[in-house]
């Protein structure tokens, strides 16, 4: 059974991100890249997903905050928001988008659903459109092909970012938050 749910879910994932255009990959790096300040914003296990692609932003160098942190300072107009939501409805999701779009803040939505209000009041939105496959839902329950796909394009992500920065491993594990 738990070769068939992995399978199930590595097949979906790999489906799902077959689906994201290259042209939304390159807007997305190069957002990233034009941004002064990058701030990152999720709910619940999209939240997760969005801390674990800040740690790597951070440990490239990028002056990254998430959002609702006590420390994070307010947008502003050469910053980038990206805000990661399945289904793109979530109250607090669609008004920090709309917030940072007011503060003249580019927002990059990723979610599932194209006629969202997050995909609405983005910029630029990366599409995860998961399969729906009726009975096996049950193999992965909730928003699990989701976020598992969003954590492997963000993983995908950054070897593309580490290149355009020149970074390397090296200099990353020099940031990287080690308290012990």
């Amino acid at each position: 059974m738990r070769s068939e749910v992995s399978d199930y879910i590595l097949d979906n994932i790999r489906q799902t991100l077959k689906g994201v255009p290259d042209q939304a990959v390159n807007e997305f790096i190069d957002s990233i890249l034009a941004a002064r300040k990058v701030f990152i914003y999720g709910v619940g296990r999209s939240g997760l997903t969005g801390k674990m692609f800040a740690v790597r932003l951070v440990q490239m160098g990028l002056d990254v905050h998430f959002v609702g942190d006590m420390t994070t300072p307010i947008v502003g107009e050469e910053d980038l928001s990206i805000i990661i939501s399945h289904t793109g409805e979530t109250m607090s999701i669609v008004q920090t988008a709309n917030i940072s779009r007011r503060m003249g803040c580019k927002v990059v939505g990723i979610t599932s659903d194209e006629n969202s209000k997050l995909s609405h009041a983005s910029n630029t939105v990366v599409l995860m459109q998961v399969p729906h496959n009726g009975e096996k839902v049950v193999l992965a329950p909730l928003g699990t092909l989701f976020e598992d796909a969003v954590i492997l394009f963000f993983d995908s992500i950054v070897p593309l970012l580490m290149a355009k920065l020149e970074e390397n491993e090296c200099n990353m594990r020099q940031r990287h938050a080690i308290w012990v």
